[in-house]
C-alpha cells in the first residue's frame, strides 16, 4: 500500500488512484468469477501498476501541458520498468506481467508489446479499463477531472479500440461504482513525506 501511495503522490493524483483501480478491478473480476489467485495478481498489479513512472522520476509526469514526442516515447518505457520494479517487491510473475501489459490496447496499438485482442490476458484488459476510468475522473496538473458520466462516455467511445468491448460492458454494469469511488475518496491516505 505504501508503494501505491508513493506512486499516487508522485503522479499528483488528488485521490487514492491505485486503490480505486484495485477496487474496480475486483468488482469486474467478481462478475467474471475469476480464480482467487488471478484476483490476487490483479489486485497487486493494480496497486503497483505505475511503479515504473515513480522509478523513472521524470519531471514531465506531473507538469502541466502536453508531452513532447521524446517524452511520450520515454514514458512508454514505464510498464517494462514497472515490471522490473514489481519483481523487486516480490510480486508474483503474473502480477509483474499485468504491470507490463496495463497499457496494451484491444486494437494492438498499445505498448510495450503491441498485443491485441485475446492476446492480452483478461486481467490486463480489466486493469486497462479500471486505470483509465480512475485516471479520467481524477484531476491532474495537465487537465481537470472528467465527471463519471463524461468518463463513461469516453470509455464507450473507445470500446473495440483501446478497450475490450466485453470488459466495457461489465464495467458499465457495475452498480457499486459510485459507492467504490466515495469509499476510496473517504479513505484518503497520508501522502509520503
Amino acid at each position: 500500500m505504501q508503494l501505491a501511495a508513493a506512486s499516487d503522490h508522485f503522479e499528483r493524483y488528488q485521490n487514492p488512484h491505485a486503490v480505486l483501480i484495485a477496487a474496480i478491478a475486483d468488482e469486474i473480476a467478481k462478475l467474471l468469477h475469476m480464480a482467487a489467485e488471478d484476483c490476487r495478481s490483479l489486485r497487486i498489479a493494480a496497486l503497483l501498476h505505475d511503479l515504473g513512472e515513480t522509478a523513472m522520476q521524470r519531471d514531465y509526469i506531473g507538469r502541466p501541458g502536453a508531452l513532447t514526442e521524446e517524452e511520450r516515447i520515454d514514458l512508454e518505457r514505464h510498464p517494462v520498468i514497472g515490471e522490473q520494479e514489481a519483481s523487486r517487491t516480490g510480486a508474483s510473475r503474473a502480477a509483474q506481467l499485468l504491470v507490463r501489459w496495463h497499457h496494451e490496447w484491444w486494437n494492438g496499438c498499445g505498448y510495450p508489446d503491441a498485443l491485441r485482442g485475446e492476446e492480452i490476458p483478461l486481467a490486463a484488459r480489466i486493469l486497462r479499463i479500471a486505470d483509465s476510468y480512475a485516471a479520467l475522473t481524477d484531476g491532474r496538473p495537465f487537465r481537470p477531472a472528467l465527471t463519471a458520466v463524461q468518463a463513461r462516455k469516453q470509455i464507450i467511445e473507445w470500446a473495440g479500440i483501446e478497450f475490450d468491448p466485453r470488459v466495457v460492458s461489465l464495467f458499465l454494469s457495475l452498480d457499486r461504482l459510485r459507492e467504490l469511488e466515495l469509499t476510496v475518496e473517504g479513505a484518503k491516505y497520508r501522502a509520503p513525506d
